[in-house]
């Protein structure tokens, strides 16, 4: 049974370290922000995980186990909060290319807000003059 454990152990290992040089490939290769963060994140995030996996099985009974499954929880957790940040940042410093969008969904909330700086679709609660009403 050990032998089959150690297998699986080193295959889990394996895979995971693939799927973590292919993103530190497609970082470095990629041409745009945005293409960089989706190798950073998805192929990164999997790798760790399976590599934690492994490294979980060959650990059995041992107090480290839950050290490893804490960081893989606060990976999976963190990992697209993190790509969100950087692809709004990505975005809003235009580090991105634009042709490659289908639909540009921020661009509409940025006219959008805009539009209501200028002062034009204002609800009745944002307007100064009519604090009496509220008050």
């Amino acid at each position: 049974m050990s032998t089959l454990s150690d297998i699986v152990t080193g295959t889990l290992i394996f895979l995971g370290s693939l799927l973590a040089l292919t993103a530190a490939i497609g970082v470095v290769r990629f041409p745009d922000t945005l293409s960089r963060m989706h190798a950073a994140t998805k192929p990164q995030v999997v790798g760790l995980v399976l590599i934690l996996l492994g490294a979980f099985n060959s650990l059995r009974g041992n107090v480290d186990i839950w050290m490893i499954a804490l960081v893989g929880i606060f990976t999976v957790l963190t990992a697209p909060i993190i790509a969100h940040t950087v692809g709004r940042v990505a975005y809003r410093e235009q580090r991105m290319r634009s042709d490659l969008f289908m639909v540009d969904e921020l661009e509409a909330q940025g006219a959008e807000k805009a539009e209501n700086a200028d002062g034009h679709d204002r609800d009745a609660a944002d307007d100064p003059a009519d604090t009496d009403r509220q008050g």
